[in-house]
């Protein structure tokens, strides 16, 4: 395996193998593996590269191994070269990549699905009860004050989980996990889906669902978003949406930023309008919204560094699918976890 950079120092060797071109750094048995099975190429610096840098490091390359941080949009998609017949994403999400330019494109896309469910929801969970419980702001005390004056019965109270009602926006894999989690910790499950799910989901966590997803915002203590982003989704919840969420409730993102109105957020978080939210989330162009992380600094949101699928365990599984996904492409045959646009067909894809 050579770790790549861009310039004119970059040197190609022949190889009967698939080339394919990782754009960050993976777990070490990943590379390794990697390494053996293909001619690959790793971006070594292991930040986010432009669009002309992976043009630059694909040249000759069969796949292109991306993640995302990497804008994979029509103008680039368009400009790869004809080599590339596959862009095999390390990761669930794939709102990175233009679906529709690739497909029309010829290109085929895959995705690495199912692996993150468990940690995702375990995050989910864990924010759900530091944000009430004040989990962060108690550390935080400590340390700032390194003199402790000790316990008082009225010193940092916060909220009882049990009884609340969770309102969960997406009950796919994650949205069930979390609702599993969190009816073992009392919470009355409730859901909106663009699908029902089956009664064997529903009736052993006793959830109920809504079609009417502005009717469940006003009715719960705590909303927590599960739901793919798309362009139904995108800013699923809207600035009226917001509206409706009952005062006082707590708002929970571990999927994508662009699922909420975080400007809208912010000035509902500021009013007092909602008590607080968790987001492991949140839109980092060109940074953190200022606003956000005062926000943070006064207990009002607690942020984490996008880690809810940030395990070792997550990371190499989520390897083992590209690696699978690459492989049954280059042997011909459809791979497991392809992706298609949401919209109409433009044409077959290659391969």
């Amino acid at each position: 395996m050579r770790r790549w950079q861009t310039g004119p120092s970059l040197v190609r060797m022949t190889s009967s193998k698939p080339k394919i071109l990782v754009t960050r750094r993976l777990p070490a048995s990943i590379e390794a593996r990697m390494a053996t099975l293909f001619e690959t190429d790793v971006n070594d610096a292991d930040l986010a590269l432009s669009g002309d840098d992976i043009l630059a490091g694909l040249d000759g390359k069969d796949v292109l191994v991306s993640t995302i941080t990497d804008h994979i949009d029509a103008d680039l998609i368009g400009r790869l070269p004809p080599s590339v017949r596959l862009i095999a994403q390390f990761g669930n999400g794939v709102d990175n990549i233009d679906l529709d330019a690739a497909w029309a494109a010829g290109l085929t896309v895959t995705n690495t699905p199912s692996v993150l469910t468990e940690d995702t929801a375990d995050m989910a969970t864990a924010l759900m009860l530091a944000l009430p419980r004040r989990l962060v702001e108690g550390t935080q005390m400590l340390l700032r004050d390194r003199a402790w004056a000790g316990w008082s019965p009225t010193s940092m109270l916060g909220h009882r989980l049990r009884g609340k009602a969770l309102g969960i926006v997406g009950m796919g894999r994650i949205g069930t996990a979390v609702a599993s989690r969190a009816r073992a910790f009392g919470l009355n499950i409730h859901y909106y889906s663009r699908n029902r799910r089956p009664p064997a989901i529903e009736q052993p966590l006793e959830a109920r669902y809504w079609d009417d997803l502005d009717a469940m915002l006003s009715e719960v203590d705590i909303v927590s978003l599960h739901t793919p982003l798309t362009r139904d989704t995108h800013h699923i919840l809207s600035a009226d949406r917001l509206d409706r969420m009952k005062p006082g409730a707590h708002l929970i993102n571990v999927s994508r930023p662009e699922l909420l109105d975080e400007t809208a957020l912010i000035e509902r978080l500021e009013s007092g309008h909602l008590a607080g939210a968790a987001l492991d989330v949140f839109e980092n162009r060109p940074g953190i919204n200022p606003r956000l992380l005062a926000l943070a600094e006064t207990n009002r949101v607690v942020l984490t560094a996008h880690m809810a699928s940030a395990t070792l365990e997550a990371r190499v599984e989520m390897g083992e699918a590209v690696i699978v996904n690459i492989r049954t492409f280059m042997d011909g045959h459809q791979p497991p976890h392809r992706l298609l646009p949401d919209g109409p067909l433009p044409r077959a894809a290659r391969g």
